[in-house]
């Protein structure tokens, strides 16, 4: 069976400042944004079910990590000092790997513009 890559896409909704940029840098100062998260697994497809792994669980493996997110500002979130969108896709990542082995890929998006990707290089 052919192997295939899922994505699923979430938002979320937080705010954050970034303590070690350099003096005067808008995002030192607090902010806000709507993020995005597509979470990527890949696998072969089950010639019973036709599926790399049903949409409905990918869901319920995600959603009870990104709701520690959503609506909070993510510096008190314990990792998240400098949340950076690298360093909250890592975040991402580490907590959802154990759950979800099938995983891929991490990409957050901060705007419809800037986002960042991670594929779990170096595991």
């Amino acid at each position: 069976m052919p192997r295939m890559k899922l994505i699923k896409s979430f938002q979320f909704e937080a705010s954050h400042r970034l303590p070690y940029v350099p003096e005067g840098h808008q995002c030192a100062r607090l902010h806000g944004h709507s993020f995005r998260v597509d979470v990527e697994v890949e696998g072969p497809v089950d010639p019973r079910t036709g599926w790399v792994l049903d949409f409905a669980d990918l869901a319920a493996r995600v959603r009870p990590l990104l709701a520690r997110l959503d609506h909070v500002h993510l510096n008190d979130v314990e990792g998240l000092t400098n949340p950076t969108s690298e360093h909250l896709a890592l975040w991402i990542w580490e907590r959802l790997k154990p759950v979800l082995p099938e995983l891929s890929g991490v990409t957050v998006a901060e705007s419809g513009t800037a986002r960042c990707e991670y594929r779990g290089e170096g595991d």
